[in-house]
């Protein structure tokens, strides 16, 4: 079936000629004076369907983010500060391992400047973004807008006017042309918002097993059932205890959310210092669990609620369900910094969404045994076990605080917090934590272990599985279960592995011009040096248009090219030559160039190889595969994102085995 549909997509990408360029985001432009010298530059974008366009705050490390790049040679003005940008949307990328900020359907830029030189009226703006979907576009737009006429724009190239061939071809790129390239879909700001409830109502369930909430619940519903003059009041009065609750924490979002807006903290997640202030959080949260001190809020707090509690009726309940909150702080405190910070990191209504399913969680044990207090006979009673548990959860957030630690690291590119390095904090991490699960260690707050319970050996022997499996990471594993968290592996002392050399070099030796890629792969990134190695060693050419920050890219390499069948053809059958068509260093000034197909000007090594792609194959997506001969003729068709990995591989072998029966 997977074929099937693989075949049909494909036969009606491959319609239409140059109708196969992608164009998902027009683009429309205005300009707005408010000043004799300022000036306000307008570009709104409509996005077609389920195709994200990235904000620029989205984070390094990831996709591309939109740049506004001036040609202002001259300084004939200045931009003030950076574009201001519509509502974005916020998603978590497990590929890169990152938060992402992006658009949907609708976007605005409202770039502000100030006229240095009055006597200039012209003033010229490129917009370079990505954009994507189950391929990635990497678009520079060039817009003109003249101050005298207050008009704007768009326009083909910097240096002069394409040939109206040109004109037709681009002006003829509609909607169509990429609708059937996506093999899958989904809407990640609902997916994200769900993920963050289910988190949150799963964390509300382990605060519930600490030592500051669990013995609260037999309390709290004794007391509701024995003060009621009727079972059905102390019912009541029980639920409007466990909505207090959630109406308390829930206020905590909105207040979080409404101090810091909707975004704010959205872009602040991206920062350098945010990712290293939250490392230094939890781990003073996870030593808090640990036992080595207690996060407390001020005695008196819980003495004046613990007063207005006393007054009865449903204002003391509410007034109950705050002291709950408060003296169960030094408990479920650290567990309600980090969603919260993490919520609002996501942007919108995040932090809400969270703080209901906490507390939610956190509130239902309260009703239900309220509801039917017979239940309580079957509660465990209250003991070490749950000072373990605090403790575990101590565990987990050490864990943790290094992947902000490790997102910092990469946004800096300091190569203090290699892959290795990370990976032997967690097995350190996660290795002792089984050692305490056995018994092997103990903490300030336990008490002494005569035996250890089955459920307790159980998680101790998961818990050291998930250890054993993170060793084989320090030797190049994939380690596909927590993919997204530590750096990837070219974030690496040695990225394939201790004394590894590339696996499709005998010697270790690397071809002239070539590199040990991707799985230890031998690759080009000049298209003729690849070409000349491939004659020389006779061998059919995979041509990989790809980019650094294409998702399904590394979606490919992590998940196709792993499998030891397609990695075995990659290393022995064919020559890889992979041109990243986001590449931005700038190609030496005699090699710049207008291209003919788009007119747009080519200055970076990217845009060579995106024009490249575009010329010879009239696509312009990522990830891009193509089978050739050494004629540079095809010898199957081409095809883009393909997950399926028998489906690929199949692909492979039958250029492979055209090129053989042609020499």
């Amino acid at each position: 079936m997977k074929k099937i549909i693989y075949c049909i997509a494909f036969l009606f990408v491959f319609i239409g000629g140059h109708a196969q360029v992608l164009d998902p985001v027009k683009w429309t432009s205005k300009l707005e004076k408010t000043s004799d010298t300022e000036y306000v530059l307008v570009f709104d974008a409509v996005i077609e369907p389920k195709w994200h366009m990235y904000s620029q705050y989205t984070p390094e490390g990831g996709v591309n983010p939109l740049e506004v790049l001036f040609n202002n040679n001259k300084n004939n003005y200045e931009a003030v500060g950076k574009a201001e940008e519509s509502k974005t949307r916020t998603a978590f990328n497990d590929v890169f391992g990152v938060d992402e900020t992006f658009w949907e359907n609708t976007a605005q830029l409202r770039q502000k400047i100030k006229v240095t030189n009055t006597a200039n009226t012209l003033v010229q703006v490129e917009l370079a973004y990505q954009v994507c979907k189950d391929v990635c576009i990497q678009q520079n737009k060039l817009f003109e807008f003249d101050l005298k006429a207050l008009t704007a724009k768009e326009v083909i190239s910097f240096d002069e006017p394409a040939p109206a061939a040109v004109k037709d071809t681009v002006a003829g790129q509609d909607a169509k042309a990429g609708a059937n390239i996506s093999l899958t879909s989904g809407n990640e700001a609902e997916k994200g918002l769900l993920s963050i409830f289910l988190i949150a109502f799963i964390s509300g369930f382990a605060a519930l097993l600490t030592p500051c909430v669990f013995p609260m619940i037999p309390m709290t519903v004794s007391f509701f059932t024995k003060q009621s003059k009727s079972r059905a009041a102390g019912i009541r009065n029980a639920v409007f205890y466990g909505i207090s609750i959630i109406i308390i924490y829930v206020v905590l979002g909105s207040i979080v959310t409404a101090i810091f807006g909707a975004d704010a903290l959205n872009a602040l997640s991206t920062n350098v210092w945010f990712n290293v202030i939250f490392f230094v959080l939890l781990i003073v949260f996870a030593f808090s669990f640990l036992g080595a001190f207690e996060i407390m809020l001020p005695n008196s707090w819980a003495n004046k609620v613990d007063r207005q509690a006393d007054r009865g009726g449903f204002v003391g309940i509410l007034f109950m369900a705050l002291a709950l909150a408060i003296v169960s702080f030094s408990c479920t405190g650290p567990i309600v910094g980090t969603l919260l910070v993490d919520a609002a990191s996501k942007g919108g209504i995040a932090p809400v969404i969270g703080m209901l399913g906490f507390s939610l969680a956190l509130a239902l044990p309260f009703m239900l045994f309220a509801m039917f207090p017979g239940w309580l006979n079957s509660l465990p009673k209250s003991g070490g076990w749950l000072n373990t548990v605090k403790v575990f959860l101590g565990f987990l957030e050490l864990a943790l605080a290094f992947k902000f630690l490790s997102n910092a690291d990469l946004v800096l590119q300091l190569h203090i917090l290699e892959r290795e390095t990370f990976l032997a904090i967690w097995i350190a991490i996660f290795g002792a934590l089984a050692l305490y699960l056995f018994g092997k260690i103990s903490l300030p707050h336990d008490t002494p272990l005569s035996y250890i319970s089955v459920s307790r050996l159980s998680l101790g022997l998961l818990v050291l599985a998930f250890t054993v499996y993170l060793i084989p990471g320090l030797w190049g594993a994939p380690l596909k279960l927590i993919s997204g968290f530590p750096p990837p592996s070219n974030y690496s002392e040695s990225p394939f592995g201790f004394g590894t050399p590339a696996s499709g070099a005998t010697d270790g030796a690397l071809p002239e011009g070539a590199k040990a890629s991707v799985h230890g792969i031998i690759a080009f990134e000049d298209y003729d040096k690849g070409l000349a190695y491939a004659k020389k060693v006779n061998k059919p050419v995979l041509l990989d248009f790809t980019g650094y920050a294409c998702v399904n890219c590394r979606k490919m390499e992590d998940y196709v090219w792993s499998d030891e069948r397609v990695l075995s053809v990659l290393n022995k059958d064919v020559v890889l030559i992979s041109l990243y068509v986001d590449y931005k260093k700038e190609l030496p000034e005699n090699e710049h160039y207008i291209s003919k197909t788009t007119g747009k000007k080519v200055k970076t090594i990217g845009n060579k190889w995106s024009d490249f792609q575009i010329t010879k194959y009239s696509i312009n997506a990522q990830p891009y595969y193509v089978l050739m001969g050494h004629d540079g003729q095809n010898l199957n068709e081409p095809v883009a994102y393909t997950p399926d990995i028998a489906t690929y591989e199949a692909w492979l072998k039958d250029g492979i085995s055209k090129f053989k029966n042609n020499n």
